[in-house]
């Protein structure tokens, strides 16, 4: 018996048994079937995907960017962890920023540019097809220009308009002097020029050869922090995910200090509740949704970045079953909201003790090749085109990850030389009876982990599509008694919601505030092929 791929879609399931590519952009999607199709394997066309997503939409993710990677690999049926998210200069302290701002935008915001390390890692290990080949795609992208969509020229503008950009990187994405319109082509030959060299000469070439070189000095020219040395010294690491159960399946994210492991508690402490008896986007289920998220997000901001973390603890049944008990299912609790603030405001959820029991522009794609290895990725530039500077003639745009640091000395999460930043990305793997199930994951900033275990759940409570789990109305739990909703939500609902003491902020029916999620899903009984990409984007699933 197939899935029984319940719930309202409006869109199609991408469906096939040899391969299958969900991205947050068209051309991106096509990039990574071409290279399937052309007889590449899950990280050739990962690598392929990436890379053409930074043509296609450059603002979100590229090169000089960061993110994780869950590779699974079918033969020996292991899952495991790139962390490519790079550390602040060794030069990064609290008096090397005069202004908040410097640390958000500007030449001194950049933490090490990394993706480039997690393509190439990745690749070294399990690729299969020359660097030339698996780059084609985001080369002719870059070479003969990407029209941008509808919501490409939405974010454009959000950008421009903002203020944030150098007069370098608008002469490239903003030829004109103004925020391009949908259908207008945007070419990136000196990014095309990167690609080649990057094909031709690999990591050395990136991190310690000619182009680092470049690199360095345009960021030193501008003013940044990193030195050749902080590029030299840069390696992607592997690691083992963070698991945990739901239900009887298996959940998987990046270990610290990847922020993954707060919708693993979420989950953890939804298990004891009736979800799948619930209806689906009733009061009772949101309101229960958003408590329990309010629960995780006072733990995360507590321990994430805390040296002596004990996840064992954290995601234990009994410390998550008494933490569940603070839910109160008639009134809406208040938070702290998504990022660190010295003192709580009064009535905030406090973060518990579990030793007693023992801005946003990110994207998503996940990759199924026809022996079965899975690539999913979740990486980005931080903000809108990053800190809004080019690294010079290489034509890379640098991330602001500068910008998830404290400036506040008591912080967990303080700005410091060589230091890893928390991190919202968190791409998920689901297992059921030790098969890989599911890959899905968002964008979203923080609602990355509020996002995904809705996904999640779509899936698992509710038999959901993979199309209909991406697409099901959304909820953010914000600061204080805040709750971001999708005005798809009844109005009954969004009455009984405000009663029980929510102050609703009303999104769109489909709003890229609460992310843009892909995924792919394998049939547990078929062994088909089943992949989602979100409206709330420019999201596309192919499959073959």
């Amino acid at each position: 018996m197939a899935w029984a791929n319940k719930g309202l879609a409006y869109r199609p399931v991408a469906m096939g048994t040899r391969g299958a590519v969900a991205s947050a952009h068209p051309l991106a999607s096509l990039a990574g079937m071409r290279i399937l199709q052309s007889g590449g394997n899950a990280v050739d066309a990962a690598v392929a995907t990436a890379a053409a997503l930074n043509v296609a939409e450059p603002y979100m993710s590229g090169i000089g960017g960061s993110g994780y990677m869950l590779l699974y690999t079918a033969k020996d049926r292991k899952m495991s962890v790139l962390d490519y998210v790079g550390p602040s200069s060794r030069h990064a302290s609290l008096d090397a920023f005069s202004t908040e701002h410097e640390k958000n935008y500007g030449a001194k915001a950049p933490l090490v540019p990394t993706a480039a390390a997690g393509w190439l890692t990745a690749h070294a290990g399990y690729g299969t097809l020359p660097l030339s080949t698996v780059f084609a795609p985001a080369i002719e992208y870059a070479t003969v220009g990407a029209p941008l969509t509808v919501k490409n020229a939405l974010f454009y503008e959000l950008i421009y308009n903002a203020g944030n950009l150098t007069d370098m990187t608008k002469a490239v994405f903003m030829p004109e002097g103004r925020s391009p319109v949908a259908g207008e082509v945007i070419r990136q030959p000196k990014l095309a020029r990167t690609f080649e060299r990057v094909a031709e000469g690999g990591i050395e070439s990136f991190y310690r050869g000619e182009l680092a070189g470049e690199i360095v000095e345009s960021i030193q020219a501008q003013g940044g922090l990193i030195d050749a040395d902080d590029m030299a010294s840069y390696e992607p690491v592997w690691k083992e995910p963070v698991l945990r159960g739901y239900r009887g399946y298996t959940v998987a994210c990046p270990p610290p200090s990847c922020s993954g492991w707060q919708y693993l508690q979420a989950l953890g402490m939804l298990e004891g509740f009736d979800i799948p008896a619930a209806e689906h986007s009733s009061a009772d289920h949101l309101h229960t949704l958003a408590e329990v998220f309010k629960i995780a997000v006072a733990d995360r901001i507590a321990y994430t970045t805390n040296p002596r973390i004990n996840l064992d603890e954290l995601l234990s049944d009994f410390y998550l079953s008494e933490r569940a008990q603070m839910v109160d299912p008639n009134h809406a609790a208040s938070v702290e909201g998504d990022r660190y603030r010295g003192v709580p405001p009064e009535g905030s959820i406090p973060a518990g003790d579990p030793a007693r029991a023992l801005k946003e522009c990110t994207t998503h794609f996940d990759v199924i090749d026809e022996e079965g290895n899975v690539v999913s990725v979740t990486q980005s530039l931080g903000d809108g085109f990053g800190c809004g500077v080019m690294a010079g003639e290489t034509g890379l745009m640098l991330n602001n990850f500068g910008y998830w640091f404290d400036f506040d000395p008591a912080s967990p999460n303080v700005i410091g030389p060589s230091r890893n930043i928390e991190m919202c990305m968190a791409p998920a793997a689901i297992f059921r009876d030790e098969q890989l199930f599911s890959c899905i994951g968002t964008p979203g900033s923080f609602g990355i982990l509020q996002t995904t275990p809705q996904m999640i759940s779509n899936l698992i409570d509710f038999e959901y599509s993979i199309q209909a789990a991406i697409e099901a109305p959304r909820i953010k739990a914000v600061n204080g008694t805040t709750l971001e909703i999708e005005t798809r939500v009844s109005s009954e609902v969004r009455d009984e919601l405000t009663r029980r003491g929510h102050q609703l902020d009303h999104l769109p029916d489909f709003s890229n505030m609460v992310g843009g999620g892909q995924g792919i899903m394998i049939d547990p009984d078929t062994g088909a092929y089943a992949a989602g990409a979100d409206p709330r984007r420019d999201g596309y699933a192919m499959a073959w």
